[in-house]
């Protein structure tokens, strides 16, 4: 009797631990089909950034005859000239508070798009967008790219066209799908018409956005044709 229980109880043990292996291994094999799914997905955003694109920016401050900002005197010599203006939170767009005071400067063409943009996304979903980067100093370059091995070079055919005031950085943090939609739609189509060079960044959450300096001639144009 005694015998006949405890091959009773091996039978019961064998079968648990079957089951609790066999959950076990579906659990393994879910999550390995898991990050093979994971790493198999392809990132391909409406606004890529590329290494023409880089140098197109460049090609546009080198037309302009724009110098690439050194440092702090030098900036500060802009914004006494008023070469660059001032950002300032308004009704339909905000300056991330972590950005320094003294780096919430652009070119008025820049800040032109950044108003327009900024209307036009607040009409369509009444929130504001948030300009996380204006102008840097090479300077501050070299200090971002201590941490951020991705940041543009300083210097070269593809530094970054935030030295010369002419980028924003706008961030895509917290963006529906269709406000994303939105936003790259309209990125796409004033890119379309050589109007402004971006970039959906991947592993920071913003827009790249460089506005060309012909963005203020085509702005007059819209607006004569609206009268």
């Amino acid at each position: 009797m005694r015998t006949g229980k405890t091959a009773a109880l091996i039978v019961i043990i064998l079968i648990a631990s079957t089951s609790a292996f066999g959950v076990s291994k579906r659990s393994r094999a879910t999550k390995s089909r898991h990050h093979r799914l994971v790493r198999h997905i392809n990132w391909n955003p409406l606004i890529r950034g590329s290494h023409e694109s880089m140098l197109r920016q460049n090609e546009e401050i080198d037309r302009l005859g724009l110098p690439r900002i050194e440092d702090e005197n030098q900036l500060e010599e802009l914004k006494t000239n008023l070469e660059l203006v001032e950002l300032n939170d308004t009704r339909t767009f905000r300056v991330d508070p972590r950005l320094d005071p003294s780096l919430r400067f652009c070119k008025s063409w820049t800040r032109d798009f950044v108003e327009d943009i900024s209307s036009a996304y607040y009409e369509q979903f009444k929130t504001k967008i948030q300009v996380n980067s204006a102008v840097r100093t090479v300077e501050h370059q070299k200090q971002l790219r201590r941490h951020n091995k991705n940041a543009a070079p300083e210097m070269g055919e593809t530094a970054s066209s935030h030295l010369a005031g002419l980028t924003v950085d706008i961030s895509k943090r917290g963006m529906t799908k269709k406000q994303h939609k939105w936003f790259e739609t309209y990125l796409a189509n004033l890119r379309d018409h050589n109007l402004i060079e971006a970039a959906e960044e991947r592993r920071q959450a913003v827009f790249h956005i460089m506005v060309s300096e012909r963005y203020a001639d085509w702005r007059t144009e819209q607006a004569l044709a609206k009268e």
